[in-house]
């Protein structure tokens, strides 16, 4: 599959018409077409619904939107590292994570290298560990930053000297507020909203001490600001980590931990034999002399 005819495809599903996309990409409306056509043909499958004002995408084109914009960044990505100059650290750094305090700690990095590297351009990408993993694993992401539990075996990693604290988010003037930790029989019957990441279910259960999926699940997320507003609407309590959400005074919400307490621990990872661009290596080279005692 021709890259070129990728841009082009990308470039249609942009612009929503094949006139739009040629003038972008500074090519006759003909030619464009056929290209299209020929991509069509090549894969066997329809891509595009060609209407009177606009293009539209069949269930394979929309496949084919989401791959092509996975392979064209790691297109662009390899081309960025492979010409960046030799005698100077700069380049590109994609990391990836979910919703932590512990990024401080990443950040502190970043500030401190970019003291002797200020060429380098950090590109941040938020999502649960499944959604992180699996860009990791495509290599879209240099790094990683990990809640545990999750699964570890394909990566090398450092343990961030931090630690989360899960607990239930929820309006002030609920009943449940005035609790100053929350026992697992005080959410069984309520309506939860959880985090749609694969391993958390599983180390819930333990503290619940009965199975997970029997809660009262009304909603998840991936990243809990939307969450947040669920639950500020009435819609549930949120099982999330603290520090995430605004809880101060003029906030509608709070938090409060669990009992007994869980901790989740966080690592910053990066694929097993990883080959580092020279701005990526110089990053772990800090991570790895800030973390020396955690390295797994």
């Amino acid at each position: 599959m021709d890259i070129r005819v990728l841009r082009y495809f990308m470039a249609v599903t942009r612009e929503e018409s094949i006139s739009g996309a040629a003038e972008s990409l500074h090519m006759t409306q003909p030619t464009l077409s056929r290209q299209l056509m020929d991509l069509e043909e090549k894969i066997g499958k329809k891509l595009l619904i060609r209407g009177n004002r606009r293009i539209t995408l069949t269930e394979d084109g929309m496949l084919l939107r989401k791959r092509a914009a996975e392979i064209l960044d790691l297109v662009d990505k390899t081309e960025a590292e492979l010409t960046a100059p030799d005698e100077v650290v700069s380049g590109d750094i994609y990391i990836g994570g979910g919703e932590t305090n512990a990024m401080r700690l990443i950040a502190r990095i970043a500030k401190d290298l970019q003291t002797s590297c200020p060429d380098i351009c950090y590109h941040l990408y938020s999502g649960n560990a499944d959604d992180v993993t699996e860009r990791l694993d495509k290599g879209l992401l240099d790094f990683g930053i990990l809640i545990e539990p999750a699964d570890m075996k394909k990566y090398d990693y450092i343990r961030l000297p931090a630690t989360d604290t899960w607990g239930v988010l929820m309006p002030k003037d609920c009943a449940l507020a005035s609790h100053d930790f929350i026992r697992p029989e005080d959410i069984w019957e309520l309506p939860v909203i959880t985090s749609r990441q694969s391993t958390v279910s599983n180390e819930f259960s333990g503290w619940l001490k009965k199975d997970f999926g029997k809660l009262n699940i009304v909603a998840t997320y991936n990243l809990i600001y939307n969450a947040s507003l669920m639950v500020e609407e009435g819609l549930g309590y949120a099982l999330c980590l603290d520090k995430l959400v605004n809880t101060s005074e003029n906030s509608r919400l709070c938090f409060r931990p669990l009992t007994p307490k869980m901790e989740a621990h966080l690592d910053i990872v990066w694929k097993k034999y990883q080959v580092f661009s020279s701005a990526a290596e110089r990053f772990l080279g800090k991570v790895q002399e800030a973390f020396h005692g955690n390295i797994s």
